[in-house]
């Protein structure tokens, strides 16, 4: 940070992260916790667990939490032996007051994330289920574990937006992870001075301007920043915020956030035109205008201190993520290399529960069923004994209380490169498809993802690798396979849709990458002709958006070619000039297409 400030290292922003959020959790909402399982993650999370005051609840809520554990509802057990339903009290309010630490949080279901959401925002749980309707208090922060590797691994956008500390602890050695400025005697003293902390409408509106100038465009991040340095003056002991608790909160919350660089400042000296009239020298100007010319110099100066110390917390790659971002924004499509969720009730992860029959494999979830069954027992006694009805079972369960288990599982991508195996350069372009495919099936064994090939030429399209995840049938495959002869661009495009489609019937999801110039001159029933083989291969394009196949067109020719930027607007597919690819290039443009 400018102005002479001393350095503060990685692991004392996690530390004080972690005191920040034991004086005031429920105000901070929580710290989304990027790190994978190791020495680093749990001395951090000892730490919190030392400075959190005695008494403070902690608990740990595991990824496949169901709802009557984490909300609460019926105790099945007590409610059988008494006839009457009994209530439990789920993992949220038992940690009213305290921290609740979410294991795998990239992970979490979408209705456990909303569970936590809502919780979050109204402090308290509303229970209204199994013959239940309950509001009990649940006001607590959450630590959200993210130990999310691939780039679609992210908390939900709704939980992260309610945390108002995003740490990221991978980057700290385990030997850096040592000692903490503070204990848990400066916590209590800190949560005591907390209520009588105040900010300055100067404070409250530089949080807001460094927010906007980082391109934040959340509310809650400033909120959040204003929370962040009231603990942190509660902390050092002070009763009003001043510009150090503001670099606590830019370094904290905002750095993170933050999707651009802030804007350099324009040049402070700027010519008056000659036709401007001078200022008046005989009037000073008024004690109202000074002072509020002051106080923009203040909230300008709190401004960039606050922005200054944002960029500092930024490391160097984030930096350099930030300034070349507009290229890539506005892209956020998930479908690609991890594939698509898909629901079934066979397999998978659980994901909740639906009514339903045990018929076609689909398997009865024992416990919902009888949870179904519970509050009614009382009711079919009755019945069964106005009906006379002799050797009336202890549960009684029926056809309306069957509960059935929901999977989801993550479809196999399967990236299908169709190559123009035609003209003097085929060698060069079979050589970079070569290549791509080698670094892609280095990633197929940790992803399980799978590749294929087909190559076009002389008057048809051949299958020339079936998918598969074996490097050395893709070597095999590759090496055979001689260039030269026409271009049946419909037939390649209509053997890749054909392909596709097969992948997808068998639960996969296919991802086109097409390497060609764009030149059709062989038409589908193998007879010459351009001017038919462009307007069939115009069709065949049009059938691969129809397939909504997600797709990139790689334009191969030694200068980007006006028929293949066409033939990829058809396709609906990322268009791609590469004259002089190599196969990394490839590689991290097919990564890009799977993503986008």
């Amino acid at each position: 940070m400018s102005g002479g400030a001393p350095e503060v290292s990685r692991w004392d922003d996690a530390a004080l992260a972690a005191t920040l959020l034991a004086i005031d959790p429920i105000g901070l909402g929580g710290v989304a916790l990027r790190a994978l399982a190791g020495p680093v993650r749990e001395r951090w999370l000892e730490l919190l667990q030392e400075l959190l005051s005695e008494g403070t609840a902690l608990r740990r809520i595991p990824l496949h939490v169901t709802d009557g554990r984490l909300l609460g509802g019926l105790d099945l057990a007590a409610t059988l032996r008494s006839g009457r339903p009994v209530a439990e009290r789920g993992l949220l309010v038992e940690a009213d007051g305290g921290v609740v630490v979410l294991a795998m949080a990239e992970r979490v279901s979408p209705t456990t994330a909303a569970r936590l959401t809502a919780a979050l925002d109204v402090g308290e749980v509303v229970l209204e289920r199994d013959g239940l309707a309950l509001r009990t208090p649940a006001r607590f922060g959450v630590v959200a574990l993210d130990e999310g590797v691939a780039d679609d691994e992210r908390l939900p956008t709704a939980l992260l937006d309610r945390l108002a500390i995003p740490l990221d602890l991978t980057e700290i050695a385990p030997r850096e992870a040592v000692g903490s400025l503070f204990d848990a005697d400066d916590v209590v003293a800190a949560r005591a001075r907390l209520a009588q902390v105040q900010a300055g409408e100067a404070a409250i509106e530089s949080l807001c301007a460094a927010a906007v100038a980082l391109g934040i465009g959340s509310l809650r991040a400033s909120l959040h920043g204003l929370r962040v340095a009231r603990a942190a003056a509660a902390l050092a002991g002070r009763d009003e915020v001043t510009d150090a608790d503001l670099a606590v909160a830019g370094r904290l919350v905002l750095a993170p956030r933050a999707t651009v660089l802030p804007m350099a400042e324009p040049p402070p000296d700027q010519e008056v035109p000659e036709d401007s009239p001078p200022p008046p020298e005989d009037e000073p100007p008024s004690n109202e205008e000074q002072s509020e010319e002051e106080t923009t110099i203040d909230e300008q100066t709190l401004t960039d201190l606050v922005l200054e110390a944002a960029k500092a917390a930024m490391p160097a790659h984030l930096l350099a993520q930030l300034a070349m971002a507009g290229r890539s924004r506005g892209r956020s499509r998930s479908s690609g290399k991890a594939g698509m969720i898909q629901q079934g009730s066979l397999r998978g992860r659980p994901a909740g529960v639906r009514r339903g029959e045990p018929r076609a494999g689909a398997r009865m979830n024992v416990v919902e069923t009888l949870r179904a069954a519970a509050p009614w027992q009382r009711l079919r006694r009755a019945e069964s004994q106005a009906e006379g009805r002799e050797g009336r079972p202890r549960v009684e369960v029926r056809a309306e209380d069957f509960r059935i288990t929901r999977y989801k599982q993550r479809s196999e991508t399967t990236t299908i490169f169709v190559v123009d195996a035609s003209g003097s350069s085929a060698l060069h372009r079979l050589a970079e498809a070569k290549g791509a495919i080698e670094l892609l099936l280095a990633d197929c064994y940790v992803r399980r993802d799978r590749v294929a090939l087909i190559a076009f030429r002389g008057r048809e399209a051949e299958l020339l690798l079936p998918p598969t995840r074996s490097l050395v049938r893709a070597k095999r495959s590759l090496a055979g396979l001689p260039g030269g002869g026409g271009t049946p661009l419909a037939a390649g495009l209509d053997a890749a849709v054909a392909l596709a489609d097969g992948v997808r019937r068998r639960g996969g999801t296919p991802v086109l990458v097409l390497l060609t110039d764009g030149r059709a001159n062989i038409a589908r029933d193998g007879t010459g002709g351009r001017a038919r083989a462009e307007e069939e291969a115009m069709v065949s394009a049009r059938l691969v958006r129809a397939a909504e196949l997600t797709a990139l067109l790689v334009d191969t020719s030694p200068r980007p070619q006006e028929k293949a930027a066409q033939l990829a607007g058809e396709m609906g597919a990322t268009y791609l000039p590469l004259p002089y690819a190599d196969a990394s290039v490839v590689s991290r443009a097919v990564q890009a297409a799977g993503q986008g």
